[in-house]
């Protein structure tokens, strides 16, 4: 692994994005959006993740956050491996989820790939982890993740997004409790 995919400065500010195997888009039902923030928001509170700035997209996640134990890559590994097993859950147990059989088939191929995983895999494992030394990087991610529905045509304003921190930063209150940058 190079060094541009580790936390080195474990006091650091960081901006992280993972996405989902094949890329699959998971969260387009409202049921594995609130999931993912109930997640979120129990890190947040439980173990120590500062959120300052946040954006779930069809098939990745944004963040930037600062872990207050100075344990970022274990922080980010409880939410992913969490979120992994409570959204394969909900995606097997969803009787309206038409994309259900295919969805699971595609994370038990990478899962099969991947010597790491027992069953099925959900997230990609590099996170890119960007650490944030500058207001002007700070504030180019910021733009950058708020930006992210934008530019995939989703909204025409960043705080219309409704599973975002832009919201927040707009002057609304959002879904998710976050510390200002």
């Amino acid at each position: 692994m190079s060094r541009n995919y580790k936390f080195y400065d474990k006091e650091g500010l960081y901006f992280v994005s993972f996405a989902t195997v094949y890329w699959i888009d998971v969260f387009i039902r409202e049921l594995y959006f609130e999931k993912m923030v109930e997640s979120l928001a129990y890190c947040r509170r439980e173990k120590g993740m500062e959120i300052y700035c946040w954006c779930i997209m069809p098939s990745h996640v944004h963040l930037i956050f600062r872990a207050k134990e100075n344990n970022p890559g274990e922080v980010l590994k409880s939410l992913k491996t969490f979120t992994s097993k409570e959204l394969q859950k909900l995606i097997e147990e969803n009787q309206q989820e038409s994309r259900k059989e295919w969805m699971l088939w595609l994370m038990e191929r990478a899962g099969l790939k991947n010597s790491n995983v027992k069953k099925r895999q959900f997230w990609q494992q590099n996170n890119q982890p960007i650490e944030l030394w500058s207001a002007e990087v700070i504030d180019q991610k910021v733009d950058y993740i708020h930006n992210n529905p934008i530019i995939s045509g989703f909204v025409s304003e960043p705080h219309h997004w409704k599973y975002s921190s832009a919201a927040d930063y707009s002057g609304f209150k959002g879904l998710l409790d976050i510390d200002f940058v």
